[in-house]
C-alpha cells in the first residue's frame, strides 16, 4: 500500500477540519486561532484528537503554539490544502493499544516470574532512577523493563508486538508529545508506577500486576496529552 492509499488518520482529519475553519473565517498569517477549548467545541472533536492535531500543523509549520499565549496561524493556508502525509500513529490511540496488549502480556508474565527476572526488572529500575536523578529521559531504562517484561511471557510474538509499539513513540508526532510533556517530575511519576508493577509481580500477582500496568500506561497517556501545548 503506497502512503497515498493509507487511510487517514483521526488526527489528520482534524487538522483538515481546522484548515477549513481557518479558511472559511479569513483568517490570514499571525491571526490568532480560538482556545483549544472552542475550537474542540467548534469541531465536535474530542480535546485529544484535537490536540494531537495542532500537533501536526504545528509539525508542518501551518501554526504556533505559544505557551500560555495561544495558538497562532504561522502560514497562510492554500485552498483544499490537507495534511499531506501521516506523522506516525496516534499517541492515544498508540498508549490505548500498548494498555490492551501489555495488560494481557503481564498476566502470562507474572506466572513465569523467576528471581532472575525480577532481580533484572530491579536492576532496571534503578538505572531508571540513576537516569531520572541526572535530569536524563530514561528512554533507554523505560523500554528495557516492558521488553523485559514483554518477554518473560515466553512468547516471541508478544515480545515483537511491545517492541513495535514502544518504537512508535519515537514518531514524529509522539516524540513532539514527549518533549512537551517529559519532565523530572513526570518521570519520577513514571519511576513510582514501575516500582508498583514490579512490586505486584514480585508478589507473582497477575491481576494485581495487570491492574498495575494500565494505570502506568493510562497515567502515560494523559501526562502526554494532558501537557501545555
Amino acid at each position: 500500500m503506497s502512503k497515498s492509499d493509507e487511510p487517514r488518520r483521526l488526527y489528520q482529519q482534524v487538522a483538515d477540519q481546522i484548515r477549513g475553519s481557518v479558511q472559511s473565517k479569513g483568517l490570514s498569517k499571525g491571526a490568532r486561532l480560538p482556545s483549544e477549548r472552542d475550537l474542540a467545541q467548534e469541531l465536535g472533536v474530542s480535546r485529544p484528537s484535537l490536540r494531537e492535531a495542532l500537533i501536526a500543523l504545528e509539525i508542518e509549520g501551518t501554526v504556533e503554539i505559544r505557551g500560555g499565549s495561544g495558538i497562532y496561524l504561522a502560514a497562510e493556508v492554500p485552498r483544499h490544502a490537507e495534511v499531506a502525509h501521516a506523522l506516525g500513529e496516534s499517541p492515544s490511540e498508540l498508549m490505548q493499544a500498548r494498555s490492551m496488549v501489555e495488560g494481557s502480556a503481564i498476566i502470562l508474565a507474572a506466572g513465569r516470574m523467576t528471581d532472575a527476572a525480577l532481580a533484572a526488572l530491579k536492576e532496571s529500575l534503578d538505572a531508571m532512577a540513576r537516569a531520572v536523578d541526572a535530569g536524563r529521559d530514561p528512554l533507554a531504562e523505560d523500554k528495557a523493563f516492558h521488553l523485559l517484561i514483554a518477554h518473560q511471557t515466553g512468547n516471541s510474538v508478544i515480545a515483537k508486538i511491545v517492541a513495535d509499539l514502544f518504537e512508535e513513540r519515537h514518531g514524529p508526532l509522539a516524540a513532539r508529545l514527549q518533549v512537551r510533556s517529559a519532565t523530572s517530575g513526570t518521570w519520577s511519576q513514571a519511576l513510582e508506577e514501575h516500582q508498583a508493577i514490579l512490586e505486584a509481580l514480585s508478589q507473582r500477582d497477575p491481576l494485581q500486576a495487570q491492574a498495575a500496568m494500565c494505570r502506568h500506561l493510562e497515567a502515560s497517556r494523559r501526562r502526554w496529552l494532558d501537557a501545555q501545548v
